[in-house]
């Protein structure tokens, strides 16, 4: 007997990805403006953050069918944008590492939905996942490899006595 999916948990779910999708878009406008001086960070910042919102639009018909419940959310379930940017080399890689948490939580998000797709067989969602999920892991990728150029010029080269 095949379980019945339960629609506040969905609608749960639904409304953190939506959430969490417009926060991490805020969030990468914020790096690139906070780090302008950074012409790869500001300009694919600002790519990426027009992905987050592409992802934005295409959950909404999946929110307007299923809803957003918030106030059954558990109370650490939750994705919070960046404060403010830092400055310095140490300061990008700390806003960088703080974008990739907040993108594998969108991340993992997208898996959950997907595979609540596949249980109910929505086929509307499973596409809206399959083709967002592939943008998230794009997002983790440059940022994963942006954090590996980073991180040596921030915590060794500036130390470094000349």
């Amino acid at each position: 007997m095949r379980r019945r999916a339960d629609p506040v948990h969905l609608a749960t779910y639904v409304g953190l990805q939506h959430a969490a999708s417009r926060t991490l878009a805020d969030s990468f406008r914020q790096v690139a403006d906070g780090h302008a001086d950074e012409p790869d960070v500001h300009t694919l910042c600002h790519t990426l953050a027009a992905m987050s919102d592409a992802h934005v639009d295409r959950l909404a018909p999946v929110a307007d069918r299923y809803g957003e419940q918030r106030e059954d959310e558990p109370e650490r379930l939750h994705a919070d944008g960046l404060g403010e940017t830092r400055s310095g080399g140490v300061g990008l890689l700390r806003d960088l590492q703080d974008l990739y948490v907040l993108a594998s939580f969108v991340d993992i998000t997208w898996t959950v939905l997907g595979q609540a797709a596949q249980g109910t067989r929505d086929h509307e969602l499973l596409d809206v996942v399959t083709s967002c999920e592939t943008d998230t892991r794009r997002q983790l990728k440059w940022l994963n490899t942006r954090i590996k150029q980073a991180a040596p010029q921030a915590l060794i080269a500036s130390g470094a006595v000349t």
